[in-house]
């Protein structure tokens, strides 16, 4: 048995851990073990991925086939999107859409149905595939796509790896002229003002912003928006020299776990004013690397253990365009409460009406909290403000909330359980999360 957790850190689960190469050991596997969940590389922040007995698809890691003329791309569940990268920017072919961590896996952007800065340009991950194969808690190989077996398909893209183990995925990758970024970054004094810069700016391929969610006053919600456009280095007067420089990897880490001190208002309140205040002018253009832009976090290893040994929880949640009050709720609750987030980002969706994918045309926020004893009846209060403004929570961050709020923020939450108990009858495949929130 080891113990396991996810990146938060929260909870801890004891547990066997296993993993497989082919599909004949992963279907010996299926048919030795009672119950079990798949476990990609652990970035996910809650616990859909733990169980007391896991198969990581980590070795399950090979490349298909890379079409470069056209960017279909197809590899097995394991491949990290870190590999993607690697292979698919030097000739021109970039990932539809990605996360802020390129560590996680390709399974695991699937049952996440990970979205990025560009959702209301692009839409979700589940957008792009082409089609994939998975095998079923029987051991049944089956392939699904939106138009075969498309029940499957849905119920499995951010799905949380309940409906079966996703084997490969064939996708298609965004072309783009070059490794860079062509970035703005504005000054927004508060939060009306970064709401209306996003309506300004909604044809920008990339946006989000950064919220100072402690500032009071006539500044309350300060903002900086960051924009961004694939830079196309044949147009530009700017001409970059090895235009599809791919990433370096990290070398900086964190070696141990911050005290639980460390994180406090005053801390964060020190952090938001420097943060705020690096972006001397009120616009600031650049053109940067994609690293920096999309996962900035990534150039440091075990950032975080910066939330002590207790871990942290990240609570994101979306509310509809109409109900942006919700926004400004949730900002003054987490001030009279001094429940600091120095990581408070805040993105537009746009339409996404899939079966249990997180998201919704609307703002998303996201936030991290360091755990404390009063943390968890905080969120309670949090979780019962999002339902009161037609909301939901991403449930690839969530490790606590109770099963009404999913039950009422999922309007096709039966639905979804009718399919995975089609596939997945006897519960073999199942999580923490699952049993958390009674779906199954």
């Amino acid at each position: 048995m080891t113990l396991i957790s996810n990146w938060s850190n929260y909870p801890v689960v004891d547990a066997t851990y296993s993993g497989f190469t082919s599909p004949t050991e992963l279907a010996n596997k299926l048919s030795e073990t009672k119950e079990l969940i798949v476990r990609g590389n652990g970035l996910c922040y809650g616990d859909a991925s733990l169980n007391n007995h896991i198969i990581s698809c980590l070795d399950f890691n090979k490349f298909l086939a890379f079409d470069k003329s056209s960017g279909i791309i197809e590899a097995q569940s394991g491949v990290l999107l870190d590999d993607i990268l690697k292979i698919t920017v030097p000739v021109g072919w970039f990932l539809p859409v990605t996360p802020g961590t390129k560590f996680i896996t390709l399974g695991g952007a699937v049952a996440s149905d990970v979205h990025g800065k560009n959702h209301h340009i692009d839409g979700s991950f589940s957008n792009h595939i082409i089609d994939m194969t998975m095998m079923l808690a029987d051991g049944q190989v089956i392939n699904c796509s939106a138009n075969n077996n498309s029940d499957l398909f849905w119920a499995t893209c951010g799905g949380m790896g309940l409906t079966g183990t996703i084997l490969s995925v064939k996708f298609k990758l965004k072309p783009i002229k070059s490794a860079y970024i062509a970035q703005t970054t504005t000054k927004a004094g508060s939060l009306d003002e970064i709401l209306a810069l996003f309506e300004e700016n909604s044809a920008a391929t990339y946006s989000v912003a950064w919220i100072d969610c402690l500032k009071g006053g006539k500044n309350f919600g300060r903002s900086l928006l960051m924009l961004g456009d694939h830079y196309d280095n044949n147009d530009q007067k700017k001409i970059i020299e090895n235009p599809y420089k791919v990433h370096s990897d990290p070398h900086l880490s964190i070696p141990f776990n911050f005290p639980g001190f460390a994180l406090n208002k005053y801390s964060i309140k020190l952090f938001n004013t420097v943060f705020y205040h690096k972006v001397m002018t009120k616009t600031k253009r650049n053109i940067g690397h994609y690293d920096g832009f999309f996962y900035p976090l990534d150039a440091i290893l075990s950032w975080n253990r910066m939330y002590g040994k207790r871990g942290f929880s990240q609570y994101q949640f979306v509310v509809p365009m109409e109900a942006r009050k919700g926004l400004e709720v949730i900002l003054k609750k987490i001030q009279e409460k001094g429940m600091g987030s120095f990581l408070a980002v805040l993105k537009v969706f746009g339409e996404q009406n899939d079966l249990i994918s997180f998201p919704m045309k609307g703002y998303t926020l996201a936030l991290d909290f360091a755990i404390n004893d009063k943390l968890f009846a905080f969120l309670d209060e949090l979780d019962k403000i999002v339902l009161d403004y037609g909301g939901r929570i991403y449930l690839t961050k969530d490790s606590r909330m109770h099963k009404n709020v999913f039950w009422q923020g999922y309007p096709r939450a039966q639905e979804f359980v009718d399919i995975v108990k089609k596939y997945n009858p006897h519960d073999k495949i199942n999580s923490m999360l699952s049993k958390r929130l009674e779906i199954l």
